[in-house]
């Protein structure tokens, strides 16, 4: 340990010279100085009150002062969750679904646009499995949501509204950006249907909720399929864009919905539902690109098999931490 060392007497601030074990005016010896201080910094100490981690009184310590047992109540990694591999695999088949979907739309789109399927049967086909997804639906929440009959007239009003409304728009979507050329039209389609992906909400679990889920995700997939409508060549009839406008909505803000339905109702219907999904997108590109349906199978398997294992991986370096320093939070029961 350092010997501590004074150069001045304390009493009268006179300046000891080397070799000098005395003060020359009051005769203090210089090996007892440090004997005195240290009885006099003990006797302030003495005096003082224990800190106590308190804001609201004025204590005798600095503000940035912590004792001993500051880090007593640190706590690492409280909040972490320890995840299983195939509930997480379980749990990640509604991004394959959401990505199956989009895939699905497009191939429509492209045997739409090729004139191998017409305009009334997809409307056809679009309105019967719509009609069967919502009896299925509304005995379900008809159980559990005594309100339900006039939500249920309500939505059957506005659906009746908006298909009328939409048949007669057609014209005017068919040449609504006729003027855009179509590598502008290509490229704003992958962005909002990028934006669809990104921002669908993949977490709710609401069944009573009626209402469209992810109105930015919604409202992204309906804009990029007005975009697509207008590519249709001008010899074509306005059932083309009836068809592909009524599938959009159906597929785009109702079908959501039935998949939450599925995946709240039972575990293994939600996985048939996402076989179902990925064998028919894998088919019905089969005739279009098979590049791009090998590069589909592989971004599906990546995104099911490979990212819960990746999260699982990770988790052995998370390092979350609270301590003392954290903010209070309030605790409220309810009664």
């Amino acid at each position: 340990m350092t010997q501590l060392t004074f150069n001045y007497c304390p009493v009268d601030g006179y300046q000891f010279q080397e070799g000098e074990a005395k003060c020359s005016f009051c005769g203090l010896d210089r090996n007892a100085i440090k004997e005195i201080l240290t009885n006099s910094t003990a006797c302030e100490e003495q005096k003082k009150a224990p800190w106590r981690k308190l804001l609201w009184i004025k204590q005798d310590y600095p503000d940035n002062y912590v004792d001993k047992t500051f880090l007593g109540e640190l706590q690492e990694n409280v909040n972490v969750r320890t995840y299983d591999y195939w509930t997480v695999v379980k749990e990640s088949t509604v991004i394959s679904q959401h990505i199956s979907s989009i895939m699905i739309f497009i191939a429509v789109f492209i045997y739409l646009y090729l004139e191998i399927l017409s305009g009334p049967i997809l409307i056809t086909s679009g309105t019967v499995f719509t009609i069967i997804g919502y009896i299925f639906w509304d005995k379900s929440i008809s159980k559990t949501d005594p309100s339900y009959e006039y939500k249920r007239w309500r939505t059957a009003k506005g659906f009746a509204l908006f298909f009328a409304a939409l048949l007669g728009l057609s014209p005017i979507l068919k040449t609504l950006t006729r003027t855009i050329s179509d590598d502008t039209i290509w490229a704003l389609t992958v962005i909002l249907f990028l934006a669809n992906m990104l921002f669908h909400d993949y977490g709710s679990d609401n069944r009573t909720n009626i209402k469209f889920p992810g109105s930015l995700s919604t409202n992204a997939a309906i804009f990029a399929s007005v975009l697509l409508a207008s590519r249709f060549p001008p010899h074509t009839s306005n059932s083309l864009v009836s068809g592909l406008m009524s599938f959009a909505v159906e597929w785009f803000a109702l079908f959501p919905i039935f998949r939450r339905y599925i995946k709240s109702l039972s575990s293994k219907f939600n996985i048939a539902l996402t076989f179902l999904l990925f064998i028919l997108a894998a088919i019905l590109f089969m005739n279009i690109s098979k590049a791009i349906v090998i590069i589909y199978i592989l971004m599906i398997t990546f995104i099911t098999f490979v990212c819960p294992f990746w999260l699982i991986w990770i988790q052995k370096y998370k390092k979350e931490i609270h301590g003392p320093w954290d903010e209070a939070r309030p605790k409220i029961q309810r009664r």
